[in-house]
């Protein structure tokens, strides 16, 4: 098998992780990276990943029938576009349980599509339970833990092993102090040329604000390669 592109599904059962801003960075990466991108977003409320990126995001659901299959069609369909879902702590339940009734892990690896689950870990029994209910559900998805440093130093990261081809812990870098103002009023595109003018941003927090980047950059393109990689020692075996 070789992946052509893959899905990204950014979760945690918890709110106030960064489950957003993670999908944020994720959708602005690949437009920065030239590639086709194309997110989905299942919250609701203020500050949704839709308001943050319009031009780029579906507001999807599961609630029904209509929306359930407009959503999974369109993940699966071969069209070699990077795909993105940002699954609100409201519809995590349903999201995974519909996922696995339906068998979309396994239909995605038959499309040559690689389902990539980011999970922001946290330090509480429900995500415990959730990400290890995930694991038995998912045996062949690479699932990849994701340390949000806002949340604290992690030492409860041995509670989220990594699991499937790829798969390896994500640091998520912690905000320096100052930066959040110029960042959490939608719409707001981290690739952005003209962003700096565009929000005012000091030269000083811009500079720290692409230092950042650059280090999320490099998280996502180690996960890039590792898939990458583990794509084709799959496919030398076949």
């Amino acid at each position: 098998m070789t992946f052509r592109n893959t899905v990204t599904i950014v979760a945690s059962p918890r709110s106030r992780v960064g489950k957003t801003l993670l999908a944020r960075l994720l959708v602005d990466y690949h437009r920065q990276e030239e590639r086709a991108v194309q997110a989905f977003d299942l919250n609701t409320g203020e500050d949704t990943l839709a308001q943050f990126l319009p031009g780029d995001v579906t507001a999807a659901a599961v609630g029904d029938v209509q929306g359930q299959m407009a959503l999974f069609d369109s993940l699966v369909s071969p069209d070699e576009t990077a795909k993105i879902i940002d699954v609100g702590h409201e519809a995590f339940d349903s999201f995974f349980t519909l996922a696995h009734r339906i068998g979309f892990m396994d239909e995605a690896r038959r499309r040559s599509i690689a389902p990539v689950i980011l999970f922001v870990i946290s330090n509480d029994r429900a995500s415990t339970e959730a990400y290890r209910n995930l694991r038995l559900r998912f045996p062949r998805m690479t699932l990849s833990p994701v340390h949000n440093e806002m949340l604290g130093a992690g030492q409860y990261r041995d509670k989220y092993p990594v699991s499937g081809s790829g798969a390896a812990m994500l640091r998520f870098p912690a905000l320096a102090p100052g930066l959040r103002k110029f960042i959490e009023k939608p719409p707001f595109s981290f690739s952005d040329k003209e962003l700096a003018n565009a929000k005012n941003i000091p030269l000083d927090v811009h500079i720290e604000l692409q230092r950042w980047l650059r280090k999320m950059h490099i998280e996502f393109r180690e996960l890039d390669l590792r898939i990458m990689l583990a794509d084709l020692q799959s496919s030398l075996k076949l």
